[in-house]
């Protein structure tokens, strides 16, 4: 898979990871519990790495550390996580319960949830970026109504990522939080690339469009996954899924042609943009 650097250090970053919102919020012993594991493989195989969860996402954290706790290739794994609370020692103790679900002494990425009470967890986050705790801090949201405050945030923060929404029937963070991403030298995590996953599933029942093919695509899936990418400012796309065949899918708009953002100019009309 295509890799992508995180601007605050180079590293290099797959482009296509997994979000576990709902899909890992499963019963152990379950059968969508028995079914994670095919998920991951496919992940790591394909060249992913990107695991997004949050406290606020039900069991997702605690299934996530016994699947990374079983996987023979754990050491591909970036876990990314979120702190959703206010108050400093709140904040402190719901991370330190992200540690333990996840069964790891580091994450690679903490973020603070859709901004609740952010200056007081990345006061914290600080600290433990510098004691090694955590790799990178970054905040995230999903909703239009709340960009302002992102924007002010990312102009006043010295951050390494924003999580934000973005996808073909919503593409309101491109007009300003886009671009502010790329001059203050922050990664992008798209959530929602399927525009919540009532876009995918109504272009599912049209017929791919005939230039699909020219981009690489064999399903509406990775053509929306290719649009999301194709923002210069986009590091990597984590649509959620629980199932191997999608995962499978998802990874592969990770690979071939990805066109400029002139060629959706011309072509986003036919796909119901």
């Amino acid at each position: 898979m295509p890799t992508r650097p995180i601007p605050s250090t180079g590293e290099a970053l797959p482009t296509v990871g997994c979000g576990t919102y709902i899909g890992f919020d499963v019963a152990p012993g379950s059968p969508g519990a028995q079914q994670l594991p095919a998920v991951l493989e496919t992940l790591f195989a394909a060249g992913g790495s990107v695991i997004d969860s949050s406290p606020m996402y039900g069991r997702a954290e605690a299934v996530t550390g016994q699947l990374l706790a079983t996987a023979q290739n754990r050491d591909k794994a970036f876990i990314a996580t979120k702190v959703w609370t206010s108050g400093r020692g709140a904040g402190i103790g719901q991370m330190e319960q992200s540690f333990e679900r996840l069964r790891t002494a580091r994450i690679d990425l903490m973020q603070v949830h859709n901004l609740v009470d952010w200056r007081t967890h990345l006061a914290t986050l600080r600290g433990w970026k510098e004691a090694g705790r955590v790799r990178y801090i970054g905040i995230t949201h999903y909703t239009a109504s709340a960009y302002a405050e992102v924007e002010a945030v990312l102009r006043a923060e010295k951050l390494d990522f924003l999580q934000i929404n973005y996808a073909l029937d919503d593409r309101t963070a491109a007009d300003r939080l886009l671009p502010l991403a790329q001059e203050r030298g922050v990664a992008v995590i798209v959530n929602q690339p399927f525009g919540g996953g009532g876009l995918l599933r109504k272009l599912r029942s049209q017929p791919l469009p005939t230039w699909a093919s020219e981009i690489d695509c064999t399903s509406w899936a990775q053509l929306l996954l290719k649009f999301t990418l194709a923002h210069p400012a986009v590091t990597c796309v984590i649509p959620g899924t629980s199932r191997a065949e999608h995962m499978r899918d998802n990874v592969g708009a990770g690979n071939g042609r990805i066109p400029d953002l002139e060629f959706w100019r011309t072509h986003v009309g036919l796909v119901g943009g």
